[in-house]
């Protein structure tokens, strides 16, 4: 298998040291549009990185990226950028004859009218519209295939396979203890993604309804996570599970719920109040003359490097998939989680704690579909694939899966 990776950002740059450690592929080209971002992840490979070549792209450039994996002769694309820059790839893809992976989906576009009641444009309905095309070209989109979405998914499809008979509710809920020394606001992930996700109306599934809208931040709980996190506040995030899973499993209710904290959320409406959440570029005067650019690029621009902070970083994150139905006709609740220790991921891969539990997942898939476990046509999400290789293959790269009866 050849491989070309678009994006050297800190997810990027952690799929390369997990990667790095695997056999199954025989080249992975490292591609960024700041080609000395892709070169340090190559050289920081040391003696790894003798299967790995740095490259420039514009990743918006699809006949850039179309060329790039025919002169490469790569048969998949991985895509690691943010979700502005998934049907680009997503179409280079295509173009080139190339399989394609992403850990995010197109964006959504709220509904003009009752965005907080209905949905507009979901995620991913830009790239299911494609689905027949990919089918009868005989190439794989394998769309959602980080943790979240990504791991939680495959929990759901485990879930109901083994576990449970009927199906009332898959939730996934997100939460972590992290602590960031020096910074009172220094978000763990890119901030882009997480403005985008945080402030769009969120998205929930229910089997009589279909899918519909709430107001962001809505329904709050709090959920007990396990490894000495404890309880967090979870609210309702538009996120992909809630479009992934019903195409696929049977469940009455889907859910996300992402634990934030009052004071992230606090900030999140603040940039929301103030205007500085918008992606539409506006004129800015400074000294050299006038300059367009989006708000939201400005403050990921000002906040620090997610993928620099994990020297100051300290505690656990855990993403899950809870699951309440019916087994053997009792009632049945479990937990299916997995941790991220940040000590542990710094110490053996130099990667923080939440960019390497995103990352290590579509590395993971790509080995199950380069040996052939893995295979299929069309666009498709985790839940369409047999998901006991997978948590089995987690164990083998040094991370294992847990679950918890609740």
């Amino acid at each position: 298998m050849r491989i070309l990776l678009v994006g050297a950002g800190g997810v990027g740059t952690a799929i390369t040291r997990i990667a790095a450690r695997r056999p199954y592929f025989d080249h992975l080209v490292v591609a960024d549009y700041d080609l000395p971002r892709a070169e340090a992840a190559v050289a920081a490979l040391g003696e790894r990185a003798a299967r790995f070549t740095a490259a420039e792209v514009d990743a918006a450039d699809r006949a850039a990226v179309t060329a790039l994996l025919r002169e490469h002769r790569c048969d998949v694309l991985l895509n690691a950028t943010d979700p502005r820059f998934v049907l680009p790839l997503f179409d280079a893809a295509l173009a080139a004859g190339a399989d394609y992976l992403d850990m995010a989906m197109s964006m959504s576009r709220p509904h003009p009218e009752r965005p907080y009641e209905e949905v507009g444009v979901k995620l991913g309905d830009d790239q299911f519209a494609r689905a027949e095309e990919w089918t009868a070209r005989d190439r794989l989109a394998l769309v959602g295939m980080g943790v979240e979405p990504g791991l939680a998914d495959v929990f759901a499809r485990y879930a109901a396979d083994e576990l449970f008979d009927e199906i009332e509710e898959v939730g996934v809920r997100d939460g972590a203890n992290l602590t960031v020394e020096g910074y009172d606001f220094a978000p763990s992930f890119s901030i882009w993604t997480t403005i985008e996700e945080c402030l769009n109306p969120p998205v929930v599934y229910e089997r009589e309804r279909g899918w519909y809208t709430t107001e962001p931040f809505s329904e709050p709980e709090v959920f007990d996570f396990p490894a000495g996190i404890g309880p967090v506040e979870c609210v309702n995030v538009e996120h992909e599970e809630v479009v992934l899973v019903p195409r696929w499993i049977p469940a009455r209710r889907v859910t996300f719920k992402y634990g934030l904290g009052e004071d992230f959320i606090g900030k999140l409406r603040t940039l929301h109040e103030l205007g500085v959440d918008s992606t539409e570029p506006v004129s800015v005067r400074t000294e050299h003359g006038t300059a367009r650019v989006a708000p939201r690029d400005v403050v990921a621009a000002v906040l620090p490097d997610p993928a620099g902070l994990g020297e100051r970083m300290s505690g656990k994150t855990c993403a899950g998939t809870w699951v309440k139905g019916v087994k053997d006709g009792r009632p049945r609740e479990v937990y299916l989680y997995h941790v991220v220790d940040n000590q542990w991921s710094m110490r053996e891969y130099g990667s923080q704690a939440v960019l390497w539990q995103t990352a290590v997942n579509p590395v993971a898939a790509l080995e199950l579909l380069a040996s052939g476990v893995w295979k299929g046509a069309g666009v498709l999400g985790p839940e369409a694939f047999e998901p006991r290789p997978f948590l089995d293959l987690l164990v083998e790269y040094g991370s294992p899966w847990q679950m918890r009866e609740q």
